[in-house]
């Protein structure tokens, strides 16, 4: 029983985190006069040339990336990392749905910096529960374990890529790409310990090492 209590609590950051990251995501959208991140750039410009939604390209492209990452890996994913590349295009779509379109540059504005704010924290809840990388994720770590590059220069490297050829499909690019680029990853530094803790108190966990290694999952 304890078990079950514990991995359903995982479960519930795991997909609450996803819900909330694309809520944020949906913001940025929102208000992408200023830009928004790299990922999203591309996936907006493939929406704008090709059709479909931002939401679908989300997953397809996502789902290309595991693919490789599979193949070359010869590692099958876990079940978190398809359920997050599934769940957080349905959530991206449904919250580009459910917001209202901005036209001031004030609303624009306000909607990014919170987009951003809930993105990271977003991030946090979901990674918490160590259920499995999303997609990107796995790409970055794949080029850092097969050519020995640091993590940052590998991040970098990748988010310069999509965001060029996002830009060139015609996606938004700003200052607020840059704003995600440069602090972004920073924020979710702050917050991941924070969800940790409270899912480790929510838990009654002293010791996250039996959360993270447990392999009910």
């Amino acid at each position: 029983m304890y078990m079950r209590n514990l991995l359903a609590w995982r479960w519930i950051f795991f997909i609450g985190g996803m819900m909330i990251m694309s809520l944020g995501i949906s913001l940025t959208i929102k208000g992408q006069r200023l830009g928004i991140g790299p990922w999203d750039v591309l996936h907006v410009g493939l929406f704008q040339n090709i059709g479909l939604t931002i939401g679908s390209w989300s997953i397809i492209t996502g789902f290309i990336i595991v693919t490789v990452t599979s193949l070359v890996l010869r590692q099958w994913p876990r079940w978190g990392t398809w359920l997050n590349m599934m769940m957080i295009g349905l959530f991206i779509d449904f919250f580009n749905w459910l917001l209202p379109d901005l036209t001031s540059l004030t609303a624009q504005i306000i909607s990014f910096v919170l987009g951003v704010l809930v993105l990271s924290y977003g991030v946090g809840i979901y990674v918490s529960p160590n259920l499995g990388a999303g997609p990107r994720d796995s790409l970055m770590l794949l080029f850092v374990e097969k050519f020995g590059w640091s993590l940052r220069l590998v991040r970098s490297g990748i988010e310069a890529t999509v965001t060029l050829v996002g830009f060139l499909l015609g996606g938004p690019v700003g200052v607020g790409t840059l704003l995600v680029v440069l602090f972004c990853g920073q924020l979710i530094q702050i917050a991941l310990p924070q969800c940790r803790e409270i899912l480790l108190k929510i838990t009654d966990q002293e010791d996250e090492k039996v959360l993270w290694h447990y392999k009910g999952a």
